[in-house]
């Protein structure tokens, strides 16, 4: 009996139809990383178990997937040594593009020029259960700088969230806070030891409100006279400028917070100065990675489609020094590939052109009619018009057919009438208008 064909759960196969979608994408997002200096770069699929373990906490180890060792060293071992899992896998499938990232420095640090600025789009792999839009394999796109601690890096990476969305024809709203503004909250209101239970909180208000964060807050353990301090922070209202000046008559006695103040103020002026496309709004329940980010964080969310955030990243300063190289400050974000793309399939933005391959489709009507199509098609190559001729000479109605499944735009039909008189008839597959073309201007007609 023939094996059914599958492929592992969680993971997808990508039709031509849809890798033109994909590629569209991430040229479009490549594009832009390299207008700011950004260099490309690759690390292997798997890392040795002990680069990956320990950084994601508890949870994300066990979302690893574990490759056992190659070949028969199985078989070389006794049954206590099968028992012990380091000893038959010592590499695993990366979890994500920022730990290799950071071993990548470090192993490479007397080869880099700081500041370093490297773009990586690669598959990462967790184990984790497949549901609608989680998925065990999928890619990353990131863009990080490292070696320098200049705001100038962030004002860059608004810009660069502006072009890559203008280009992609998503409207946009960029959200941002700062780690440190985060911390100074919590000091302000006497519970500095308390920074992730509250952020957590408050990181719910537009989605339960107000009176239910209060209420959480006070089943974290935050008194109700913080909570009340706590109350303004929650309710600031106007322009960027307006928040951080209110910020400031609250937060004030924290020196971590005032840093963070002023480190927003600097960004947010750069932006202006530069004329960015797109203002970024100051969002304190904008919480991210709490363990991970020490400055600013970004959060860029869709205007017109209902999806979670479609890109993030943030401020660390010292990711490095995970493999002994600590003071390494860096600032990245990440672009999600695949929300980009059911945002942008939601909202009918692909080009028409991505369809399809192929432009234009020779008919195949015989021997000499082929050979005159195929020279034609080689002159339309050197123009640059993807085209091909119907590989046997079979009745029209059946390549018409093909050409319609295909989506191809043009149909190109050379007869013996034509071949005589050296002129091509040609078919525009969407209107059903036909015109013809003579040989010599062929190429240039489309």
């Amino acid at each position: 009996m023939a094996q059914k064909p599958s492929i592992p759960k969680g993971t997808r196969d990508f039709s031509p139809e849809e890798m033109m979608r994909r590629t569209y994408i991430f040229d479009t997002i490549k594009s832009v990383f390299r207008l700011f200096g950004y260099a490309p770069l690759e690390t292997p699929s798997m890392e040795n178990l002990s680069t990956l373990l320990g950084k994601y906490g508890d949870e994300g180890d066990k979302l690893l997937f574990k490759i056992l060792n190659s070949g028969d060293y199985g078989a070389k071992l006794s049954e206590d040594d099968l028992r012990q899992a380091s000893k038959i896998s010592e590499k695993g499938l990366r979890y994500d593009l920022t730990v290799p990232f950071a071993r990548y420095v470090v192993q490479h640090q007397n080869e880099i020029v700081f500041p370093f600025k490297r773009y990586q789009i690669q598959p990462v792999w967790r184990a984790d259960r497949p549901q609608k839009g989680r998925y065990r394999e999928f890619y990353q796109c990131d863009v990080d700088v490292i070696g320098s601690k200049s705001l100038l890096s962030e004002v860059e990476l608004v810009d660069i969230v502006a072009r890559v969305f203008s280009k992609l024809g998503i409207s946009v709203t960029l959200k941002m806070n700062n780690r440190k503004i985060l911390f100074g909250i919590a000091e302000s209101i006497g519970h500095a030891d308390k920074m992730i239970d509250i952020t957590v909180a408050i990181d719910k208000l537009d989605k339960i409100g107000l009176d239910n964060v209060k209420a959480e807050l006070r089943e974290r353990g935050i008194d109700d006279e913080a909570i009340a301090k706590l109350q303004p922070i929650l309710e600031l209202s106007g322009t960027n400028a307006d928040k951080l000046c209110k910020l400031e008559g609250v937060i004030g006695a924290s020196e971590t917070g005032m840093l963070g103040i002023e480190e927003m103020r600097t960004i947010f002026e750069g932006v202006e100065k530069l004329g960015i496309n797109l203002t970024p709004e100051l969002d304190l329940s904008l919480a991210r990675g709490l363990n991970y980010y020490t400055g600013a964080i970004f959060e860029v969310k869709a205007n017109d489609y209902q999806i979670g955030s479609i890109s993030g990243g943030g401020r660390y300063d010292d990711l490095t020094g995970i493999f002994g190289m600590p003071g390494m400050s860096g600032v990245g974000i990440s672009f999600g590939a695949d929300r980009i793309y059911d945002v942008m399939l939601g909202l009918n933005l692909f080009p028409e052109e991505l369809a399809c391959s192929i432009k234009v489709l020779f008919i195949n009507l015989g021997k000499a009619e082929e050979e005159a199509s195929m020279r034609l098609i080689s002159k339309l190559r050197d123009n640059n018009v993807a085209s091909e001729i119907y590989p046997e000479s079979s009745k029209i109605k059946k390549q018409m057919e093909y050409a319609n499944r295909r989506g191809i735009p043009y149909v190109v039909i050379i007869g013996s009438q034509e071949l005589e008189r050296g002129i091509a008839t040609v078919k525009d597959m969407r209107s059903g208008e036909q015109r013809e073309v003579s040989f010599e201007e062929l190429p240039a007609a489309f």
